[in-house]
């Protein structure tokens, strides 16, 4: 029994203004019962218990929105102590997350075969066919077995079963070119259909008249390699609808097809996207992740793992791909996980073999020659000119995305650019027979041991005593390599970096090989693949044991490491960002990297107050509760249209006193359902912030932080924690004085870094 009930039973004078607040309370418990019942159609039951606490429910969360990982781990504390007194309960909760992560194994890997199998396929038809089965490649045409559970041995050159287009030299060109253009345009115009438009948040730094919201630029869900955007949103960002079933379907085809053409990139990349968009998918169907964004990007961690792991046939790498490249919050669960999550995709891709050879090694080479010390000097020359080519690059393909993409007919038209670098990169390719083939087959090819060639072209030509036309195949392999991946990086098409930079380096390694007279050019080339993608990428130990697992060559791992490290340190001399992240610079995606920022903030010395909005923002987001903590709908209703005004999708109101006193925080999300939902506020009477419908949206206990703090410490609260707002108080008094909400302070960081 309250408070209230007890006094009114037994006290024969009331106060009168208990009296009043205990009759309206009667009279309006109809009212609220119905109020009750439509929040909680809109919440989960952990949040309608957290919001009898002082740190209140939240809705799902709102697009372009930040998570509140703070919010999100008393949620799922909440959650977990319901499920106490029930062991079986307790058993089945902890074993969901190692189920998860095993389905999301087997899911990756079903897809990944699917892809391989049909790009394989395709993308021999710009060559010719098989007679026999028109759905089979050269390679399974020739050895009459399907890659399904089978291995496919002594694949020669000669086949009759396969059928080139043409015995003619211009005619195979021709074709070759035609079908190239036909793939990029299958792969251009189905991933334009998952165009999407980002909101713009407006540059309030001053205080002139109120301007309407912006509009954003447009993306493509299932263009580029999805890493850009797969960090964003682990970090705690919001991207609606990039993880749907739609977009992995998508990027599957126009995988498929975009590889086909020929052009200078891979599948590897989209890999990763898949995968994340298969933990998505299986993680919707268990409660604890599908209604916690915390434990959701918890989840598309362990999924990371299994992109790489399939894409390369490295379980480990993709572990460490994950950690090193991918994830801002992995704990020591999320690791375990991964590892179960990319063991099981490995094992069943390996089971389904799509290679058809029965092993997941993808380019297994077996030197078998020890390496001289002498040999570290052109190891580390190889790492500085992979620092050299992958900080060019990063650079270069910035101010092409920067520049060229800016043209209205480019911009508009993504398919039209896809075609011209298409056209460009077979007109340029096919005349080197060493990079006409795919990707995967060209790094394939280059690290051949021509100990045993097998009836291997560049054994051949390295056999011959005039090389000088093989030395100028390596020459231009490498600048072409170079050049067309500068330009095709960023098109709207799936498409990953890795395999063209391993080609490149790849190319070179070779070519500086040639001058090693006591060692197999092919170790060259490996070591120079793995510098040029550090180079480009940036990746160091998940990238040694890619390469590792990659080859099986475990006695290269100290030559990689040295390439890898020399690599990234002249890489960072020339361009301090890596390519993904100035792809999400170019896309306009929000992240907050804890560790770069603080090297950012650090030579400025500033301190908190530099991110206090002005004093009109200040204005439109405080609300002053009054003496009694009720205000009128129609006040929220101002507020919340200030706040869409200005684009704060992330911000709300702080709720002060008169004398500025921090009571409490409200979103925005949650006021503009409070506000617009029919049935939850009355537009006559004024609303409670105290024991209303409205109080159980208010965070009572908002961080705060003093205005005269150092700039470190709000970039370690927000990185760290996972903030969505701090509040920031006036030294001495602790007045309100200002809101900081993530994107204001990634912001103020990119300013300064550019």
């Amino acid at each position: 029994m309250s408070q209230d009930d007890q006094a009114h039973e037994n006290v024969p004078l009331l106060n009168p203004r208990v009296a009043q607040i205990i009759g309206q309370r009667r009279n309006s418990r109809s009212h609220q019962e119905d109020v009750n019942s439509i929040i909680s159609s809109h919440i989960s039951k952990e949040e309608e218990a957290l919001g009898t606490t002082a740190v209140g429910e939240r809705l799902p969360y709102n697009d372009y929105t930040t998570i509140d990982w703070l919010h999100d781990l008393v949620k799922d504390s909440f959650r977990y102590r319901g499920l106490k007194g029930n062991r079986w309960r307790v058993a089945w909760d902890s074993s969901q997350g190692w189920i998860a992560a095993a389905l999301i194994g087997v899911f990756t890997a079903i897809v990944a075969f699917l892809v391989d199998v049909a790009e394989a396929t395709v993308s021999d038809y710009k060559y010719g066919y098989c007679t026999s089965n028109l759905l089979s490649n050269r390679e399974v045409c020739c050895v009459e077995k399907s890659p399904l559970f089978t291995n496919a041995e002594g694949v020669g050159e000669d086949c009759e079963a396969w059928h080139s287009w043409s015995k003619n030299d211009w005619a195979s060109f021709a074709i070759y070119v035609g079908f190239a253009l036909l793939f990029a345009l299958i792969a251009g115009f189905v991933t334009i259909t998952t165009k999407a438009n980002l909101p713009a948040v407006q540059d309030d730094r001053g205080d002139s008249g109120n301007q309407g919201p912006t509009i954003g630029k447009s993306i493509y869900l299932a263009a580029g390699s999805g890493i850009p955007e797969i960090k964003t949103i682990l970090s705690g960002f919001v991207i609606p609808h990039f993880l749907d079933f739609k977009v992995l379907f998508v990027k599957a085809i126009g995988a498929t097809f975009a590889v086909a053409t020929g052009m200078c990139l891979g599948k590897e990349g989209p890999f990763v996207h898949i995968s994340t968009c298969a933990g998505y998918l299986v993680a919707s169907l268990f409660p604890k992740y599908r209604d916690n964004g915390r434990k959701m990007r918890e989840m598309s961690s362990v999924a990371c793992s299994a992109g790489l792991s399939v894409a390369f046939g490295a379980p480990i790498g993709g572990v460490l791909f994950s950690y090193e490249e991918i994830s801002t919050y992995f704990p020591r669960k999320v690791l375990w996980r991964a590892f179960l999550c990319s063991l099981i995709a490995a094992v069943v891709l390996k089971f389904l073999n799509p290679t058809g050879t029965g092993k997941l090694v993808l380019f297994e080479t077996k030197y078998g020659i020890n390496y001289d010390p002498i040999h570290y000097l052109v190891f580390i020359f190889l790492g500085i000119v992979g620092g050299v080519f992958g900080g060019s690059f990063c650079q270069a393909n910035f101010l092409w995305s920067k520049t060229f993409r800016k043209y209205a007919l480019i911009k508009n038209y993504p398919v039209l650019e896809l075609s011209l670098v298409a056209l460009a990169t077979a007109l340029l390719q096919y005349p080197n027979p060493l990079i006409r083939e795919p990707g995967d087959v060209v790094i394939k090819n280059l690290l051949v041991d021509c100990r045993q060639p097998e009836g291997s072209w560049v054994c051949a030509r390295e056999g011959e005593t005039h090389k000088t036309r093989y030395y100028g195949y390596l020459i231009y392999g490498t600048a072409v390599k170079l050049i067309l991946t500068i330009i095709t990086f960023g098109c709207k098409v799936p498409s990953g970096v890795i395999i063209p930079a391993l080609d490149a380096g790849a190319l070179f390694g070779r070519l500086i090989g040639q001058l090693i007279n006591n060692a197999s050019p092919g170790i060259f080339a490996m070591v120079g693949a793995a510098a040029f993608l550090a180079g480009v990428s940036r990746m160091t130990i998940s990238l040694a044991v890619v390469m590792f697992e990659l080859t099986g060559e475990v006695d290269y791992i100290p030559p990689f490491m040295v390439a890898i490290l020399v690599a990234k340190w002249v890489a960072d001399a020339l361009s301090s960002e890596g390519v993904y992240d100035l792809a999400q610079t170019v896309l306009g995606h929000p992240f907050l990297d804890p560790e770069h920022s603080l090297s950012i903030v650090r030579e400025e010395g500033a301190l908190v107050e530099e991110l206090i909005p002005p004093s009109r923002t200040m204005r439109e987001i405080t609300l002053d509760v009054g003496p009694e903590y009720k205000v009128s709908k129609q006040l929220l209703a101002t507020k919340l249209s200030q706040l869409k005004a200005r684009g704060l999708m992330d911000a709300g109101l702080v709720l002060v006193d008169s004398h500025g006193m921090l009571h409490g925080y409200l979103a925005e999300g949650e006021l503009d359902f409070a506000v617009n939902e029919d049935g939850v506020l009355n537009d006559h009477e004024p609303v409670d912030l105290i024991d209303g419908p409205l109080s159980a949206f208010v965070d009572r206990t908002p961080m705060t932080i003093c205005a005269k703090a150092p700039m470190e410490y709000a970039v370690e609260m927000f990185g760290k924690l996972g903030l969505r707002h701090l509040i920031v108080v006036e030294e001495g008094t602790s007045r309100v004085v200002g809101v900081i909400i993530k994107k204001r302070l990634v912001l103020y960081l990119e300013r300064l870094k550019h």
